[in-house]
C-alpha cells in the first residue's frame, strides 16, 4: 500500500511529517510513504499579522482541501494551527505523544525574562503571547515577528530584537534546545490550545488509512487536547483573541486551565477546572462558561467589536 502525507514545506513541518512517516514504516514494513508538500496561505503571507488575515486555518486549509480531493491520504498538522471545527468528512484519527507544550524565551545571551531592560523589544506574532507578556511586564515593547524558526532566530540577531518567544516543541523537534534561554511555566504563560501536539488528519471514510495510523495515537494526549479544543470552540476563539489553554491528564483525572485576555494584558480572566478524563469535552465547555461569566464576556465583546457570540450560543 502507498500513502501520501500532505504537509507544509517548512523545515519543522517536514521534520514532523518525516517522523510520522518513519513511525508508519516501522510498524508497517510493506508500506511505502511519500511526503507531498503543499503551500498554505499562512506560508505565502509573511508580512501581515495572522490575526489580520484570518488567524487559525491559514496553515491547514489547502492541505485539508487536498485531503478532501483525495490528492493526499493523510495530513500532519500542529494541533495549535487547526480550527475549532474540522471540515465535514475529515477527522483527527490520531495524536502521537505530546511534546513540551510550554513557550520559551530566546535572547541570544544569558539574560532571563526578569532581567530584560525596560523597553526591551520582544518579537512574537501571537496575540496570546503578547497579552501575557504585557501582563507580566507592561514596560516591554512587543513587535510582530513572523516566519519559520530559523527566520525568527536570525532576526533576533539582525533586526534589533532583545528576545523572541517561540514554542518549546518546535525548538526541541528541530534540535535547538540549546538555544532556549528560559521556559515559561503555565503558571506564568498559558500555551495555545493544542500546542506541542501533532494531529494526523484523515478522511472519515478511508478505513484503510485510519487503521494504519490509529496505532500512533496516544490516549492521554488526545483526551487533553479534546478538552482544550472544546474550551476554544465554546469561546468561538481564533488567533484574533488572546486565548490560552492547557489540560493535563493523570490517570482518570483531567485538569484544565484556561485564559482570556485583552490585547494589552490589562484584563485577564484565568480559571481552572478538574474532573473525570472521559468528560474532557464537557470540562472544556464548563471552563469556558465560567470564564465568560467571570468577565470574559466583556473582553470577548471588545475583541470582536460586537455582542459576544459565546454568550448567545
Amino acid at each position: 500500500m502507498h500513502l501520501r502525507i500532505g504537509t507544509r514545506g517548512s523545515a519543522l513541518a517536514l521534520r514532523q511529517a518525516e517522523w510520522v512517516r518513519s513511525q508508519l514504516l516501522t510498524v508497517h514494513q510493506r508500506l511505502t510513504v511519500e511526503l507531498v508538500t503543499i503551500k498554505t496561505q499562512g506560508d505565502r503571507i509573511l508580512d501581515v499579522p495572522l490575526a489580520d488575515v484570518g488567524g487559525k486555518g491559514l496553515f491547514v486549509k489547502e492541505i485539508e482541501e487536498a485531503l478532501l480531493d483525495r490528492l493526499v491520504d493523510l495530513a500532519v498538522h500542529s494541533m495549535k494551527d487547526m480550527t475549532a471545527e474540522i471540515p465535514a468528512g475529515l477527522h483527527v484519527a490520531a495524536m502521537p505523544p505530546r511534546e513540551d507544550p510550554r513557550d520559551v524565551l530566546i535572547t541570544g545571551r544569558e539574560t532571563g525574562f526578569a532581567d530584560l531592560p525596560s523597553g526591551a523589544r520582544v518579537g512574537t506574532s501571537s496575540l496570546r503571547r503578547a497579552a501575557q507578556l504585557y501582563h507580566l511586564r507592561s514596560d516591554l515593547r512587543i513587535d510582530m515577528l513572523r516566519g519559520n524558526i530559523d527566520t525568527r532566530l536570525r532576526k533576533l540577531a539582525t533586526h534589533g530584537f532583545d528576545a523572541v518567544v517561540l514554542a518549546a516543541a518546535g525548538m526541541k523537534r528541530m534540535g535547538l534546545s540549546h538555544r532556549i534561554t528560559e521556559y515559561f511555566e503555565p503558571e506564568r504563560m498559558l500555551p495555545a490550545v493544542g500546542q506541542g501536539a501533532l494531529g494526523i488528519e484523515t478522511r472519515v471514510d478511508d478505513q484503510a488509512t485510519n487503521s494504519l495510523v490509529g496505532g500512533l495515537g496516544h490516549g492521554p494526549t488526545m483526551v487533553a487536547v479534546r478538552a482544550e479544543r472544546s474550551f476554544l470552540r465554546r469561546l468561538q476563539g481564533g488567533c484574533q483573541v488572546p486565548i490560552g489553554g492547557l489540560a493535563t491528564v493523570e490517570g482518570e483525572r483531567l485538569t484544565l486551565i484556561g485564559m482570556v485576555a485583552d490585547l494589552q494584558g490589562k484584563r485577564m480572566i484565568r480559571r481552572s477546572l478538574e474532573g473525570e478524563a472521559p468528560q474532557a469535552e464537557e470540562i472544556g465547555e464548563r471552563l469556558a462558561e465560567a470564564i465568560v461569566a467571570a468577565g470574559g464576556a466583556e473582553i470577548l465583546a471588545d475583541m470582536y467589536g460586537a455582542a459576544n457570540p459565546a454568550r448567545d450560543t
